[in-house]
């Protein structure tokens, strides 16, 4: 097989249609070739003893080291490891996840694909996982950061002291009058300590950061130089992007998923699909090679209940 170029291949799956993913995918042997193409496009590298040479394993698109003779599949090592039901359903799985604009839920999954609802909904876990931040792209030029939090409401108690919510810490990068990139996480309390550690993942050191007056922002001036604290306003009437953007994401989690177990995976989902609306074409090809290149996630690692 000759060299496998990611270029040619963004250009091959653009627009993908339904139509043109079940010509492309019509059974499991499609989709292990081409995950092999995925893989081990820049070469392979035996995972156990880092030789280069390889012979053909004990089955189709396996690779066996020629040094220490440990077998390689498509599957291992990526985030479709050990996958329990057919590969075909497991690429519907990040075709819909990764076309439907809003998104769907692992119960329509589980309709379209007959696959038990609890099925669905632990794969499409691992999915997510795959459109967590590299953390490669942080913010630059304007930023503005703030909290909010999600689920219930508890009687008699709000904003940051709810204990019945999560937190959320949103940081939009601005771009002109509009909003380019999201970045978001759950975060324990609204602490110096972990609203710094977000930022220091997300936003270089210089940008221009607009936040409110909350007392643990003003310790990290420290660190970020351009750090200015202005009043929310009422209603967030000072970061009014930002503010849609939170907005935005509590009505998607509202319509789409109803609940906030693993909210983390849904604030990485809602970033993801953010973050790639202008990229529409490509996002399905893109998905499926981050899963690729992410390491295995067992289902206990987010499921107690696996």
């Amino acid at each position: 097989m000759g060299q496998f170029n990611i270029q040619s291949m963004e250009q091959q799956f653009q627009s993908l249609t339904i139509f043109d993913f079940q010509a492309k995918f019509p059974d499991d042997r499609a989709c292990l070739s081409y995950l092999s193409e995925l893989k081990w496009a820049d070469g392979y590298m035996c995972p156990k003893c880092g030789n280069t040479k390889y012979c053909g394993g004990d089955r189709e698109f396996s690779r066996q080291c020629t040094k220490c003779h440990h077998i390689c599949s498509p599957t291992s090592g990526t985030l479709f490891h050990k996958v329990k039901f057919p590969l075909l359903k497991a690429f519907y799985i990040v075709y819909y996840v990764s076309t439907n604009r809003k998104g769907i839920s692992s119960t329509e999954l589980s309709r379209k694909l007959g696959l038990r609802q609890k099925t669905c909904w632990l794969f499409k876990q691992k999915v997510m996982h795959g459109m967590k931040s590299s953390g490669q792209f942080k913010i630059t030029g304007k930023a503005e950061v703030d909290e909010t939090v999600v689920g219930g409401q508890e009687e008699g108690v709000r904003g940051r002291k709810n204990d019945k919510k999560k937190l959320v810490v949103f940081a939009i990068e601005r771009k002109g009058k509009g909003v380019s990139r999201v970045y978001g996480k759950v975060i324990g309390k609204s602490s110096a300590k972990e609203l710094g550690s977000f930022m220091k993942e997300t936003i270089q050191s210089d940008a221009e950061i607009k936040t409110d007056e909350w007392t643990g922002y003003k310790p990290l001036k420290k660190d970020f130089t351009n750090l200015h604290q202005v009043p929310s306003g009422k209603k967030g009437a000072n970061f009014p992007d930002l503010h849609r953007v939170i907005m935005g994401f509590k009505g998607w989690l509202r319509g789409m998923h109803h609940q906030v177990e693993n909210l983390q995976g849904y604030v990485d989902e809602y970033c993801y699909r953010f973050n790639r609306s202008n990229m529409k074409d490509g996002i399905f090809d893109n998905l499926l090679l981050r899963m690729v290149k992410a390491d295995p996630l067992p289902y206990k690692a987010y499921c107690l209940n696996a």
